[in-house]
């Protein structure tokens, strides 16, 4: 754990944060809303649909505060990819199963006041919609009470078609208010479900409809977007 902390340099990250800015103003033409609601100070847990390699450049490059990523433990065998994740600070995980190394790691930067960053959808959408959520990030921040800011992407999964034409890809980032989940140091089985759809429709709700995936008729959307103020 406390080798995570050591590699993740505030130098380091922010001359990785500043490389990334300018290729993002150089691929795309983002619109950003939401960035006053990233809390300033004391951990919390970014959750974020995952549409491209490119999402976690973004969020570094306009969320204020330094965080930790997980990254999918197939990323470590690239020696690029590799020396990046551990320069800028990521805790690496096995995609497919309960990496309980990484929870652990987890849980004890969130109790140490990091921000950490994650996709609960675990893998890439296909399909630009949202998949179902895994349980890891309900996990997470029940078991440590930190509050849970999501990001909502759209547009980023267009950057190669845009590439090849030698167009800058618009995109849109939606950062939403913090809320919290009950915390319970044991919360498992159908309370992990339920805080995990809590999540996954707080997403939703940030995302254009067509973004939306398994999560477009929950009744629990239904709710958030009747009541824009809670999402």
């Amino acid at each position: 754990m406390s080798a995570v902390v050591a590699t993740a340099s505030r130098s380091v990250y922010a001359a990785v944060r500043a490389v990334f800015r300018f290729f993002t103003n150089l691929l795309f033409q983002a619109q950003v809303q939401g960035v006053e609601h990233v809390p300033r100070q004391g951990a919390f847990l970014v959750v974020v649909n995952h549409l491209s390699l490119t999402d976690p450049a973004l969020i570094m490059v306009y969320c204020p505060r330094q965080f930790v990523v997980f990254a999918a433990d197939k990323w470590r065998r690239v020696p690029g990819i590799r020396h990046l994740v551990d320069a800028v600070g990521g805790i690496w995980v096995a995609r497919g199963e309960a990496d309980l190394s990484a929870i652990k790691q987890a849980v004890a930067m969130l109790r140490a006041g990091w921000a950490l960053g994650m996709a609960p959808e675990g893998t890439r959408s296909k399909t630009q919609a949202l998949q179902a959520g895994k349980s890891g990030a309900a996990y997470l921040a029940s078991r440590t009470g930190v509050p849970i800011v999501p990001v909502a992407l759209a547009g980023t999964e267009r950057l190669s078609t845009n590439l090849r034409r030698l167009r800058r890809t618009p995109v849109r980032m939606v950062i939403g208010r913090p809320f919290r989940l009950p915390a319970l140091a044991r919360a498992h089985g159908e309370q992990l479900d339920r805080y995990t759809d809590e999540i996954m429709c707080r997403l939703a709700a940030l995302l254009p409809p067509e973004y939306r995936g398994v999560y477009a008729d929950h009744p629990r959307l239904r709710e958030l977007l009747d009541a824009p103020d809670a999402a």
